[in-house]
């Protein structure tokens, strides 16, 4: 994963170095564009007989209101399964997992017009995720969220850019299933490298 991340570095400060603010041909972003965007997440890892297995999903649309400023919006989709000793007492149970999402905001880009671009954000996210414990049955967690992401944007043809993001600031707050139980507000200030989102953009 770490080769695959500087490799993409690479390519990005290779573009970065040879971007012009002129636009090329037809690549690039401009004031009246409108596209479609999607990220694939999928994760999977094993501690002895113990299994964690994750994936997201989330197709998107954007859309250029002036020559830098984009307003974007998206629906996610999840589903999961790992071990956990839940009770505290050294039991594990299998909780599976599943939910949606939804997530708008607004994203400012630097250099739109080339075949490389940054990018900064701010969107709103609410997402319901619904948990099955086996043996003790299923809650569902209500989540709303607040994050400032920022993003490299690649144009590898006049359609197609390679996108990647993460989070430089977020906040969310997680019900817990509601019935009485405690929310867990969570603040993140920080630039995770282990937490980068590859995704794809499509000029319409």
């Amino acid at each position: 994963m770490k080769k695959i991340i500087l490799t993409v570095a690479a390519v990005f400060a290779f573009g970065f170095a040879n971007a012009q603010d002129k636009k090329e041909g037809s690549e690039g972003f401009s004031k009246g564009d409108l596209y479609l965007s999607g990220t694939f997440n999928f994760s999977n890892s094993k501690t002895g007989d113990f299994k964690t297995d994750s994936f997201t999903v989330a197709p998107g649309l954007g859309y250029f209101l002036t020559e830098n400023l984009a307003i974007e919006g998206s629906l996610g989709f999840t589903s999961g399964k790992e071990t956990l000793d839940i009770t505290g007492d050294g039991d594990f149970f299998e909780v599976k997992s599943s939910g949606f999402g939804i997530n708008a905001g607004v994203k400012y880009f630097w250099t739109p017009a080339s075949k490389f671009s940054l990018s900064v954000g701010g969107n709103v996210s609410y997402a319901s995720i619904k948990a099955e414990v086996d043996g003790l049955g299923e809650s569902t967690s209500k989540i709303m969220g607040l994050n400032v992401p920022v993003g490299l944007h690649y144009f590898v043809s006049d359609k197609f850019a390679i996108t990647t993001s993460w989070g430089g600031f977020a906040y969310s707050s997680n019900d817990n299933g509601g019935n009485g139980a405690e929310k867990t507000n969570t603040f993140d200030l920080g630039l995770d490298l282990s937490e980068v989102s590859f995704g794809l953009i499509y000029k319409l």
